[in-house]
């Protein structure tokens, strides 16, 4: 396997971080990964992380920082490793209420009368390891054993889908399952696929609610969006007026501190909120339409 080089850096405005990856790209040796991500600590700072197959010039990686107003880079060797062993090793089964998530190296330990999801690891977000995935799954759970049927649900945000398809294993009716990456798109239909739900769960590449389909079939008695604070304070318009009277929605990807805005926004929008719960820094809201 070859050496992986590691850089990362963090700056206080998004355009600078996004000219900052740019130069990157031109760098020799280049980086052969460039990637921009807002840091969800409330900081509204940005990080830059770029990745090499030789070690890269400190001191220019120094003058780029200096020019871009960004911290020094942090440049790390990561050791060889044996990604699919580390993955089969880390990515335990995870049980969220009645709902079992594993990979298929773990088909062996479903548990009788669990409701199995096969999740492999992916480029999409979602396997139920993370605090926001599996608030979801408990919540879901919790409503559905408190008599709530719902028989039009959308996924907003749906990652791996594992929402969409947690809620088809439920009802009998189909769901439809959106995201902004087409990457995860694309994992989200294998994954129904695998689980048996290719023609129940129905996965389309959209922003929000913008898509004729999910717009044809609105309005929806069960939303997920498991997402960040940004577009969620955002959506609440929309998700208001795709949400049926009475309606329940599920919304995560909120850090704690982050989650009384959520409910103020979606309250002003129509929503009451019935529960909230805690996994690791991340809170999970369930809110019902007045």
């Amino acid at each position: 396997m070859p050496t992986t080089f590691t850089a990362f850096t963090t700056l206080p405005d998004r355009d600078q971080a996004e000219a900052l990856a740019e130069r990157l790209e031109d760098l020799d040796p280049p980086a052969y990964g460039v990637g921009v991500f807002e840091i969800e600590d409330g900081s509204e700072r940005w990080e830059v992380g770029s990745y090499f197959t030789e070690k890269p010039d400190g001191i220019v990686l120094d003058l780029l920082a200096a020019v871009h107003g960004a911290q020094p880079f942090a440049v790390s060797e990561l050791p060889e490793t044996d990604w699919v062993a580390h993955v089969r090793r880390e990515l335990a089964p995870v049980e969220a209420g009645r709902f079992f998530v594993y990979g298929s190296h773990d088909a062996d330990k479903v548990p009788e009368g669990a409701i199995a999801l096969k999740i492999d690891a992916a480029m999409a977000f979602g396997t139920g390891h993370h605090g926001t995935t599996l608030g979801c799954l408990k919540a879901l759970d919790d409503l559905e054993k408190g008599g709530l049927r719902a028989t039009n649900v959308a996924d907003i945000g749906c990652g791996t889908a594992v929402l969409a398809m947690a809620a088809a294993k439920l009802w009998p009716e189909s769901v439809m399952a959106s995201d902004i990456d087409p990457i995860a798109v694309e994992t989200a239909r294998a994954n129904t696929e695998q689980n048996g739900l290719k023609d129940r769960v129905i996965c389309i590449e959209a922003a929000g609610f913008e898509h004729p389909h999910l717009k044809a079939v609105a309005p929806y008695d069960l939303i997920f969006a498991n997402i960040l604070k940004g577009p969620l304070m955002t959506l609440a318009p929309d998700m208001a007026q795709n949400c049926t009277e009475s309606g329940h929605i599920i919304l995560s990807g909120i850090l704690h501190e982050q989650a009384d805005d959520v409910i103020e926004r979606y309250t002003a929008s129509g929503f009451c909120l019935l529960s909230r719960n805690e996994h690791g820094d991340w809170t999970t809201l369930v809110m019902h339409k007045e």
